[in-house]
């Protein structure tokens, strides 16, 4: 229902402005851009086209609302908004943004444009963001903000509050990080623990010494894994000497498992891992896919071989190429159900290494279980529909769909599983590489058992 209601009001709200657009209503556009959240108004912005898009940001002003607004796009977005946009205006938008904001924004755009918008900052600014954006694209170091809130260990509660006081900019102070004579990092402490103890106490005696914490190298991924898995709401990032260097947010971590996930199920999918695939031309589009979809081709090809290799047994017995489109189907669904099972396993942390084989087993006895069902009713099906044919067809039909899911279950499982030992991305598994090899296995056993019970 809530989701129904949010839907309603973003086509009202998006009506209003086309409506005012083509009216040409410019004050009344800079009066609803002021009241509408930048996150409603980055999700409408996807139904203006690219004249509608420049005219609207073209009437916002260089403040905190078009910030925001800017780092609920994606990325696609920004680079086609700001493209033309003058570096002044760019340098001036960003200045007061954190340095995570300004290296998302900067990162969507070309690098002579990026460039010329970061000398136009100030030297402590240009220093920071230059070091933020060196670290890879999809890591912690590329996530986090710089602007952490520390204290020495023998800070008392009292100083400690008093000094939180002074830092109203910092990011997100739901904890408090303790460091010691070395500025190492050394413990962490909940703003609820320092609010509710003694104001005499040292923060080193209510700290927790055992910290989680990552490098800026960490892959985005395995921070969402750490943030989803203890509930936190920051993660500290340090360097090789415990030094803190900043700290990912649960806000930037959401984000990541969005993207995360649509990557998987694009790959998954086999439409590549380009997430703002959407956006795209058609031209871009299908070449993206041409390469996922070499795999079914190639599969089909083999298959086609395959099945030529029985011809002498499908002139003999014609109603078997009228099964071969449901032992495809069903080995190919069931293989894809447990490629994405595991693909998913692996990505919430539930799927480690040690408990594989358990796993696989699990599989193939699912494989196992949905294939007695169905190869059964399959099997009862073709016999009486075809007794007076071959009664054994029904045999054959029953115990091709059996081994058919149970092979897809194993090929399924155990294809990601060996594609994350060998450190390749386990999502790219499924889609035209696992549905292929099942239905060329799937025909071939068909084929095979065919021929033995048969005896064409």
């Amino acid at each position: 229902m809530k989701k129904e209601i949010f839907k309603h009001e973003i086509i009202i709200l998006k009506n209003t402005f086309i409506r005012l657009l083509r009216r040409r209503a410019d004050i009344n556009l800079i009066k609803l851009i002021k009241k509408t959240h930048p996150a409603d108004l980055a999700i409408v912005f996807r139904y203006f086209d690219e004249d509608q898009q420049s005219e609207v940001f073209s009437l916002m002003k260089n403040n905190e609302h078009t910030l925001e607004f800017l780092t609920e796009l994606d990325d696609l977005f920004i680079a086609n908004l700001l493209k033309m946009e003058n570096p002044d205006r760019i340098a001036n938008l960003i200045q007061n943004a954190s340095t995570n904001e300004q290296s998302y924004i900067l990162a969507a755009l070309d690098n002579n444009q990026a460039q010329s918008v970061i000398n136009k900052l100030k030297i402590e600014e240009k220093e920071e963001l230059e070091e933020l954006m060196a670290y890879p694209e999809d890591s912690a170091g590329a996530l986090m903000s710089t602007d952490v809130f520390t204290l020495f260990k023998d800070t008392t509660c009292r100083e400690a509050l008093k000094t939180l006081q002074d830092h109203k900019d910092a990011e997100m102070v739901f904890y408090i990080y303790i460091t010691d004579d070395d500025n190492s990092l050394v413990g962490v402490a909940s703003l609820r623990a320092l609010a509710t103890t003694n104001s005499k106490v040292k923060l080193k005696e209510i700290m927790v010494k055992k910290v989680h914490k990552v490098r800026p190298e960490t892959d985005q991924e395995e921070v969402a894994q750490l943030v989803a898995q203890y509930n936190y709401l920051a993660v500290p990032v340090v360097d090789t000497d415990n030094i803190l260097l900043g700290i990912v947010t649960v806000d930037d971590v959401v984000d990541v498992i969005r993207e995360e996930a649509t990557e998987d199920f694009l790959q998954m999918a086999g439409a590549g891992k380009d997430r703002e695939i959407l956006l795209k031309s058609s031209w871009e589009n299908a070449k993206i896919r041409i390469p996922w979809l070499l795999a079914s081709w190639v599969g089909g090809i083999i298959a086609y071989y395959v099945i030529d290799n029985f011809e002498k047994m499908l002139e003999n017995i014609i109603v078997l190429a009228s099964f071969i489109p449901i032992i495809i189907g069903m080995g190919g669904n069931v293989g894809t159900q447990s490629s994405t099972i595991i693909v998913r396993g692996m990505a919430t942390g539930r799927i480690t290494i040690g408990n594989e084989i358990t796993i696989i087993l699990k599989e193939l006895k699912v494989g196992l279980i949905l294939g007695i069902l169905y190869g059964a009713m399959l099997g009862l099906f073709a016999g009486f529909q075809f007794m007076n044919i071959n009664p054994m067809i029904g045999v054959v039909v029953g115990l091709s769909i059996c081994s058919s899911m149970i092979i897809a279950t194993g090929v399924g499982t155990f294809t990601p599983i060996a594609l994350k030992k060998l450190d390749i991305d386990p999502a790219i598994a499924t889609g035209p590489f696992v549905t292929t090899s099942i239905d060329i296995l799937g025909v071939f056993l068909y084929f095979l058992i065919a021929g033995l019970l048969l005896k064409a």
